[in-house]
């Protein structure tokens, strides 16, 4: 999977909006304000970061080579994915999900349920 694959998959989750809020090397995808995958478009390898569950994020970092702690961010919730060559793309699509629904779950009940652009 590629970046330009990763982003088109964020954006066909409900609510997803995309976001540049550092600057033109990183690009965010975030439901209602809320971050749930981070891309650093100067990163040496393709890589994304996944908020996951803690005990989630440490199950995978020992499974794969190519999962590991977020470099620029909370290492307990953040991972870092490699995502060219390494993955097939339903297992990278399904991560991405798992970040989306976290983040999504922790929103007011109100966001979560309604799908206009002002709640978003």
């Amino acid at each position: 999977m590629n970046v330009e694959e990763v982003r088109e998959y964020c954006l066909s989750l409900p609510g997803t909006e995309e976001a540049m809020p550092y600057g033109e090397d990183w690009v965010v995808f975030r439901i209602g304000g809320k971050i749930y995958l981070h891309i650093w478009l100067k990163a040496p390898i393709p890589t994304i970061a996944v908020k996951l569950l803690p005990e989630r994020g440490e199950e995978l970092r020992e499974e794969y080579n190519a999962f590991s702690p977020a470099y620029h961010l909370c290492k307990k919730h953040w991972n870092d994915i490699f995502i060219e060559g390494t993955f097939p793309n339903n297992m990278i699509e399904e991560w991405i999900k798992e970040s989306y629904d976290l983040v999504k779950s922790m929103l007011s009940k109100r966001v979560q349920e309604c799908d206009c652009d002002d709640c978003q």
